[in-house]
């Protein structure tokens, strides 16, 4: 499978690759327009069929620990009409473009292009995704790679009245973090101080890693997903930590870009603290693969739970 990203070098934030204030029932209250406020609410199902998990290997702790059944075959080669660039049809829908938007927003004095689908007031939650190395927000809007896991979480948000934006990250460093700590706060203030959620992806793990130090970013967020990312031996230090800010993590166990072993001890080390944490790992996927294959709406419930 094609990698999401290359070994990447550049500038970036010192984190090693080797080795949450609002609360998440506030979340899951804000996922439904009309809900209950006594009764958690989850997303709608959206072609849950499709993309739900095939076939669950094991579990631990609980069902946070799991490891997830991928086959290169079934999941790239029968699942894509053109594999890796193109999925088959009957994974996408394609309404949801007429929610879409192309805009450079103002983010602290300077221009953050993105790309915005649903409301850019009133959202009931917002999503956030950054990509890595070689990217733009091109990648997270693009409804036919990665077996059209883009497209749904595009319909997920729609049809559970949140937004989804998807930034071009100028540079995996401070200033980076900075860009998309500020996007944070703006999708935040834009929603009425409803729930966001972050998910970076490979080498734009680094600004995730950047954002959970930044108090005022983390106070906004709900939760933060790690894709196939390198894990972050100092994440202890963080605001984020200290908010107990849940943490998902999905990777492939034979990515080589990213050992999936770091991710691994840093999910047992935040469990056995007792902090609110997931790991899905898909076994014999590779770098790319968490991208493609993590249940978006598995994903964002889990965080709502919590």
């Amino acid at each position: 499978m094609a990698r999401l990203a290359a070994k990447e070098g550049a500038r970036h934030l010192a984190v090693s690759t080797v080795v949450f204030p609002f609360r998440a029932c506030l979340f899951a209250l804000a996922l439904a327009i009309a809900a209950s406020p006594a009764k958690a609410q989850t997303l709608k199902p959206y072609k849950d069929e499709l993309f739900s998990y095939a076939k669950v290997l094991g579990q631990e702790d609980g069902g946070d620990d799991m490891t997830v059944d991928y086959q290169e075959l079934r999941d790239i080669n029968e699942r894509d009409e053109i594999p890796e660039r193109r999925v088959k049809r009957a994974y996408v829908s394609l309404g949801v473009k007429s929610e879409q938007v192309n805009e450079t927003l103002d983010i602290g004095g300077r221009g953050l292009d993105v790309t915005r689908v649903g409301p850019d007031r009133g959202a009931g939650f917002s999503v956030i995704f950054i990509h890595g190395r070689g990217g733009d927000r091109r990648l997270g809007a693009n409804d036919f790679s990665f077996g059209g896991n883009f497209n749904r979480l595009k319909n997920l948000a729609v049809a559970n009245g949140g937004v989804y934006y998807a930034p071009s990250v100028r540079s995996f460093d401070t200033a980076g973090a900075a860009d998309i700590a500020g996007l944070v706060r703006y999708a935040s203030e834009r929603s009425g101080g409803r729930p966001v959620v972050l998910a970076c992806a490979s080498m734009g793990s680094f600004i995730c890693w950047g954002v959970s130090r930044d108090a005022s970013a983390v106070a906004a967020l709900s939760g933060m997903m790690v894709m196939g990312g390198v894990s972050d031996p100092d994440f202890t230090k963080s605001a984020a930590y200290k908010a107990k800010l849940p943490m998902f993590f999905s990777h492939g166990s034979r990515d080589s870009v990213y050992p999936a072993e770091g991710q691994k001890a840093l999910y047992r080390s935040l469990k056995a603290k007792g902090y609110p944490t997931r790991l899905v790992l898909f076994e014999s996927g590779s770098h790319g693969t968490p991208v493609r294959m993590t249940d978006w709406r598995d994903a964002l419930n889990w965080i709502g739970g919590h």
